[in-house]
């Protein structure tokens, strides 16, 4: 019987061979603060995402200089593929004149094709992939696209899409200051997935939403770039609600983009002008959200470092306007 106060001692071989390996041996303490930072020395930077087109991005930035939100980066879910070239073009340009990153998903995808498994009960196993190869050839063209309308930044689901495009910036048929950004619907869930991912070219992660707070700091111990954390997660991945949690996303997981969805919201992919106002609505209030997280963090640790955005770091995936 394990005597009160002994370290567990279950599984001991197995835990030193994750060790040797780089990685943790346990996850049920936080691994310690994160000394890692952003290119300009920051721990935290905020994200608001599901910004469905122009008039959001407009919204989302009126509503950020309202309330004096500092806002980094601003993400899409309809698709590249669902948004004519000059919504693209005015999307960037406000970006641009904002430094607020772009980020846009890339469109093709199983869970939208005419696909019987992805229609199915179990059919959220392929729902983010690519089914062939003509549509890695089409995600490919949504972001050689998305670059030439200058967008810098993409979200991908795939891991197999992901490396083709990695492996085509190091051969320069995309261009290196295009930026990967792993999407949430990736089921990025312990450290080895999250070491998978940077070693396959991801930019940035978006985590689980379920992950404890010892959960989050494994992963951090063996990535250096950002995580994307959810504090409020919509719905139809998890509907969690974790503000009070802020300062120690931040400590333990710096870099980190916290992002801000909005629990009990309508589903709005594809979206499109049927729901314009909607979408404008969501984005406003997301802000609104961002606002409170920006108080609490202010609130319970106040030392943190947030990145400013008066000005241009190689780590933000912002265009110059030409």
């Amino acid at each position: 019987m394990q005597k009160p106060g002994r370290p567990c001692t279950v599984y001991d071989e197995t835990r030193k061979s994750l060790e040797k390996l780089g990685y943790p041996g346990r996850d049920d303490i936080p691994v310690g603060p994160s000394q890692k930072r952003f290119s300009d020395g920051a721990q935290v930077r905020v994200e608001i995402p599901s910004c469905e087109g122009p008039e959001v991005l407009t919204a989302i930035l009126e509503e950020a200089e309202r309330l004096d939100v500092r806002l980094h980066r601003i993400s899409q879910g309809s698709g590249i593929m669902l948004m004519p070239d000059a919504e693209i073009r005015e999307m960037a340009k406000l970006g641009a004149e904002a430094n607020v990153e772009v980020s846009l998903f890339i469109g093709p995808r199983t869970g939208w094709s005419p696909s019987a498994l992805a229609k199915s009960d179990t059919g959220s196993i392929v729902q983010g992939r690519s089914t062939g190869v003509e549509q890695l050839v089409h995600a490919i063209e949504d972001v050689k696209r998305a670059y030439g309308l200058g967008i810098r930044s993409v979200l991908v689901t795939d891991y197999g899409l992901l490396r083709v495009l990695n492996e085509m910036r190091q051969t320069g048929d995309i261009p290196l200051d295009m930026k990967y950004k792993v999407s949430v619907m990736a089921g990025v869930t312990n450290p080895a997935v999250a070491r998978t991912l940077e070693e396959l070219g991801a930019n940035t992660i978006n985590v689980a939403t379920d992950l404890s707070l010892a959960q989050l700091s494994t992963i951090r111990s063996v990535t250096s770039v950002p995580m994307d954390i959810y504090v409020e997660v919509p719905d139809n991945v998890g509907g969690f609600v974790r503000y009070y949690e802020i300062p120690e996303f931040v400590r333990l997981t710096a870099p980190v983009y916290i992002k801000y969805g909005v629990k009990n919201s309508p589903d709005i992919y594809p979206s499109g002008e049927h729901l314009k106002d909607l979408a404008v609505k969501l984005g406003r209030e997301r802000v609104r959200r961002a606002r409170i997280g920006q108080e609490f963090l202010a609130r319970y640790y106040p030392e943190a470092t947030v990145s400013m955005t008066a000005r241009r770091y190689d780590d933000l995936a912002v265009p110059v306007i030409r």
